[in-house]
């Protein structure tokens, strides 16, 4: 059976004392929120995670989601769960208040995120979906639509879901088939088929607000054509009320590899009313507002996974004995060693461990922009935030969740034989990572964003954000000789970085393929080079710590800086070439050599 407990002290460490609480606090919105708050939703999140999510999450697994007539039943405990996530208030915590939120920041609920995600993946998705919905939904909607479904969903009470995919199309929705017809009074009228809806029907919730992007007759091929529609479950009467079923129906659920107390649906609109979001012809605009939240939610997801695999394989890593250590006996009244004292389950554990932290730093830092980004009142300052947002979103989502199934694995690893059995519960966290480098966009697409969107953005705007502000660090540091060993190699990886972003830049000019070619090592460099950024800031602060107690948590900061320095960041290398080489070796090859 595997364990979770939530790693409270590595957040309040990467909250109070490296990215720090002092730039939300400046916000107006956020003026009252103290440390002590902070400490205290933390701890009751992983108090919530640990006694109540994780314990149904292996058995929630084994029974998965039942569906039968159009109705879906999820697995035993999780509508008590769900409720008693809806009465501590979980999903009001980064609501607008004017709709009953709590309105906290995304610094804090990033960390909750990651915990829930940790102790029951497939449970995350409902609530994670209507928050990502309700975000949309405050951003676009109109104020008729919000007072009338942004209560209730930003209180849980309702569910939301993201209806994009037909059979026939996925990334590529300018295909898409489902039709919305006007009517008189001002409603729509939607027909068509979506695949792979999250959360499309189950029981966990009185009501689920559906959102679909969907073509008027009159629309224009292409993604220039589509609109967004606000499409409920059961209608609602004006007084709040839920009035009758609209024709919104789940033909059924998929039977998948991992996640599989989630529901996911196949979803028939048979003439099902619909109210438009937004402007006509900008539904792809405004559904990327939702888009963008899941991507760094989905981030979370894989963080999530490769936190509680660390911690389950280094558990087993202390207890299991196998072999003797190579330097000599560890427990001569004992007939083996543990696996911990061998030095390629170090390795393992190693890894594990130190991307798990940097993956932390780097969700933060990005969730502090978010929070400038939305309730800032400076425009440069918001302006600033939104481009490094923008550019950073798909690095959170693809690096993010590479590094879920990597660790998933190598824990697998760590286990042998006993991680491939389901009762070690490590093989559910391997498949239930693995969806997270494919929705809401594959790491594939996330890569091609970043090279044919994010960098060439207004002339590179977006990259300055970066950039800049890394180069100012390591002037200010290149002579400083306590930091030299993690510096230098930072340093080193950050001069990769801006040479290969001149290099596609340039190449891509004269063959798009040369962008496309380069875009998933390019996004794993970035995302190391933003990891190697992170751990220096780490050590400065883990250095002027000790001798204050706690020295073996500093100590272990030095030292994970150090690993990820000499053992994971020397990959820029190797990234850093294959970029130069170009797209030759990948687009030379006709078809027919495939064959």
């Amino acid at each position: 059976m595997p364990t979770y407990k939530a790693p409270l002290r590595d957040m309040m460490f990467v909250l109070n004392e490296v990215i720090g609480t002092h730039t939300i606090q400046s916000l107006q919105r956020f003026a009252e929120i103290n440390n002590d708050l902070i400490e205290a939703v933390l701890n009751e999140a992983a108090r919530f995670a640990e006694t109540v999510l994780q314990p149904i999450n292996q058995s929630g697994d084994k029974e998965g989601c039942k569906w039968q007539e159009g109705t879906v039943t999820t697995p035993k405990g999780f509508k008590e769960a769900y409720q008693a996530f809806v009465e501590g208030g979980w999903p009001t915590l980064t609501g607008n208040p004017e709709y009953g939120g709590q309105g906290l920041p995304n610094l804090i609920s990033t960390m909750t995120e990651e915990m829930i995600c940790s102790a029951n993946l497939s449970f995350s998705l409902y609530p994670g979906l209507t928050r990502g919905a309700s975000v949309m939904l405050d951003r676009h909607g109109s104020k008729e639509l919000k007072d009338k479904y942004l209560p209730k969903m930003i209180q849980g009470i309702w569910g939301g879901t993201m209806c994009l995919t037909e059979p026939h199309c996925g990334t590529d929705l300018g295909m898409l088939r489902t039709k919305a017809e006007p009517q008189a009074d001002g409603t729509y009228k939607l027909s068509g088929t979506k695949i792979f809806i999250s959360s499309g029907e189950h029981d966990l919730t009185e009501n689920i607000i559906h959102f679909v992007i969907a073509r008027t007759p009159e629309a224009v091929p292409g993604i220039k054509g589509i609109s967004l529609f606000l499409v409920p479950k059961f209608l609602v009467n004006e007084d709040g009320s839920l009035g009758g079923r609209n024709p919104a129906f789940c033909a059924s659920i998929e039977h998948k590899m991992g996640i599989k107390a989630s529901a996911t649906c196949v979803m028939n609109f048979d003439g099902a009313t619909g109210y438009l979001v937004g402007e006509l012809y900008q539904g792809i605009n405004n559904m990327f507002t939702m888009m963008n939240t899941e991507r760094i939610g989905v981030g979370m997801q894989g963080l999530g996974i490769g936190e509680v695999a660390y911690q389950n394989a280094l558990a087993y890593a202390r207890d299991r004995l196998q072999g003797r250590s190579l330097t000599g006996v560890k427990n001569p009244d004992k007939p083996a060693d543990p696996l911990i004292v061998h030095p390629d389950i170090r390795r393992m554990l190693l890894t594990m461990k130190c991307m798990n932290e940097g993956c932390r730093l780097l969700s933060a830092w990005v969730a502090e922009s978010l929070d400038i980004m939305e309730h800032g009142t400076d425009p440069v300052q918001v302006q600033e935030a939104e481009d490094f947002v923008q550019l950073m979103t798909p690095i959170i989502k693809a690096f993010l969740t590479d590094m879920g199934t990597d660790n998933a694995n190598l824990g697998m690893q760590i286990y042998g034989g006993h991680g491939y059995i389901q009762e070690w519960g490590m093989e559910q966290f391997v498949r239930d990572a693995r969806i997270a480098q494919i929705y809401e966009g594959t790491n594939g697409i996330q890569a091609l964003d970043l090279v044919g969107r994010k960098m060439p953005a207004h002339t590179g705007r977006y990259l300055r954000r970066f950039f800049h502000p890394l180069e100012t660090y390591l002037k200010e540091r290149e002579t400083n000789a306590e930091l030299a060993e993690f510096i230098q190699p930072f340093a080193k990886a950050f001069g990769r970085l801006q040479q290969a972003t001149v290099n596609i830049a340039i190449k891509a000019l004269g063959n798009p393929d040369e962008a496309g070619a380069a875009a998933t090592d390019f996004l794993k460099l970035f995302g190391l080079v933003s990891l190697a950024y992170l751990w220096c800031r780490t050590v400065e602060v883990a250095m002027s710590k000790l001798g204050q107690g706690e020295d073996d948590f500093y100590e272990a900061k030095i030292h994970m800086a150090r690993f990820f320095m000499n053992k994971i960041l020397p990959q820029s290398s190797a990234l850093f070439a294959q970029i130069m080489a170009g797209a030759k070796a990948l687009m030379g090859p006709d078809d027919k050599h495939f064959g």
